[in-house]
């Protein structure tokens, strides 16, 4: 049979009938095939969001391995700056780490001993150029001292006259041997008519000498001799 109508009625009108091929091409809604192509929508959006998720742990693996890969570069390096005393023996990262900090302690030392060292040159040679400029061979040489604290003791520069009456070296060293200090060092220089002697001196308690007083007492025994000197 070409052709089907239904009809609701014995009498209904051919214009209210409708053909059996549009029936059979009707789908309800929410059928099978919705249902379908709401499943496909779902699969498509967990397959994005898992590539994604791919996406980003393969980012962090691979900054993480940079991350390593720079750090064991500067340890590299730091180990061939550190002197080996320092590493001897230590394969642990955290032993260079720590030697490296001994390492940066100990040269802040030295820094600051040759600074105060060069600041005790500095101040010494000060000091001679006064007694050069204030001196010439003709005139007399007064006796004077400068006693300053040194890193192990007490420096002392002395100044005497040249002559029998002029203060002796060895009147020096007695009297500051009688201040508890041991003399490691003595240089004599001659400048116009008289001597600089300097003194290094060391001492186990720094906290027992009084430099203030050590100083005027030396300056009282020059004075003494000036005034000898003079008589």
């Amino acid at each position: 049979m070409d052709e089907m109508f239904f009809h609701f009625s014995s009498g209904s009108d051919p214009q209210n009938t409708i053909p059996q091929d549009e029936i059979l091409d009707y789908v309800p809604m929410g059928g099978s095939s919705s249902r379908g192509r709401q499943r496909k929508l779902l699969s498509t959006e967990k397959r994005e969001n898992s590539n994604a998720d791919d996406r980003k742990k393969s980012m962090h693996r691979d900054i993480e391995r940079q991350r390593r890969q720079e750090m064991s570069t500067l340890y590299a390096s730091l180990r061939t700056l550190l002197p080996l005393e320092y590493i001897k023996g230590k394969r642990a990262i955290s032993d260079h780490m720590n030697g490296a900090v001994s390492y940066v302690k100990d040269l802040q030392k030295r820094i600051d001993g040759l600074n105060a060292k060069r600041d005790e040159l500095k101040k010494a040679s000060d000091n001679w150029s006064g007694f050069e400029q204030g001196m010439t061979s003709n005139e007399a040489f007064p006796s004077s001292a400068v006693v300053r604290q040194s890193l192990d003791g007490v420096e002392v520069v002395i100044s005497t006259s040249v002559g029998p009456k002029a203060l002796t070296l060895s009147r020096v060293l007695q009297l500051l041997l009688e201040e508890g200090l041991d003399v490691v060092n003595c240089i004599t220089t001659r400048i116009g008519g008289g001597l600089i002697h300097t003194i290094q001196t060391e001492v186990s308690d720094l906290r027992g000498v009084h430099v203030p007083y050590l100083e005027q007492k030396l300056n009282k025994v020059c004075y003494t001799f000036e005034v000898e000197k003079k008589t």
